[in-house]
């Protein structure tokens, strides 16, 4: 005889997430209703992380195929609202895919590889949204500093794996004002929501490159010092 599963709800996903941002807290509510319907249709992790690939990829592609139309003419806030309701899909389904795996016991090494690698290749895709909209829109802007956005972007792929090595710990412990505005500004789920109403805007999107760029260099720098210091005590 087959062995039933145990009944969840919503609360049971939603009470296994990992934390995070304001804007990230309540995108693990929606991703609760996710995963609970993951669970509910038999569905894996592997499943969401792939749905969150091709949705974020897709989302980003459309974007850049889009700014030769809108330089013709075509209005932004259409493809703008798109984006921010599609890539919260996305994010939600990232979040989903760890519920899941945690509340079902059913995660893996491959299983979080995967995950980690489709995180990487969708944050890339909307960092080349950023670099293309403000190359468009802003040329006289140096290209190392479209390069430099990139590199820096990275702080938060690398970061972001290193606390879920070390169970979701923070890279900077640090309690002061300063430290929490950075991590608010990092916020995954505001990001992406900045950069989609900021396509309404394109003529802006140098600020949203510049601004980030150096958030997550501000933060790169209080992670090395945190942690040197942590080794040297």
């Amino acid at each position: 005889m087959t062995p039933q599963r145990p009944p969840h709800r919503p609360a049971d996903f939603l009470a296994a997430h990992r934390g995070g941002g304001l804007a990230t807290l309540l995108d693990q509510r929606g991703a609760a209703y996710f995963a609970y319907a993951a669970w509910r249709t038999g569905l894996k992790p592997t499943h969401l992380s792939l749905a969150n690939l091709v949705i974020g990829v897709g989302v980003s592609t459309g974007v850049i195929a889009y700014i030769p139309a809108a330089q013709d003419g075509a209005p932004w806030w259409p493809v703008a609202l798109a984006a921010l309701v599609l890539w919260q899909i996305a994010y939600m389904l990232d979040c989903a895919d760890g519920q899941l795996a945690r509340v079902t016991r059913t995660g893996s090494d491959a299983g979080a590889r995967v995950d980690i690698l489709c995180d990487i290749a969708i944050q890339a895709s909307v960092v080349a949204v950023v670099v293309a909209v403000t190359s468009a829109y802003t040329p006289e802007m140096p290209a190392w500093c479209g390069a430099a956005f990139a590199a820096l972007w990275m702080t938060n792929l690398v970061t972001a794996v290193m606390a879920k090595e070390d169970d979701g710990v923070s890279m900077v412990k640090s309690t002061s004002i300063a430290v929490r505005l950075i991590k608010l500004v990092r916020d995954y789920g505001a990001v992406i929501a900045v950069i989609a109403l900021a396509l309404i805007w394109p003529e802006l999107m140098w600020v949203v490159l510049v601004g980030f760029g150096a958030v997550n260099a501000l933060f790169l720098l209080a992670s090395i010092a945190s942690n040197a210091r942590a080794t040297l005590r």
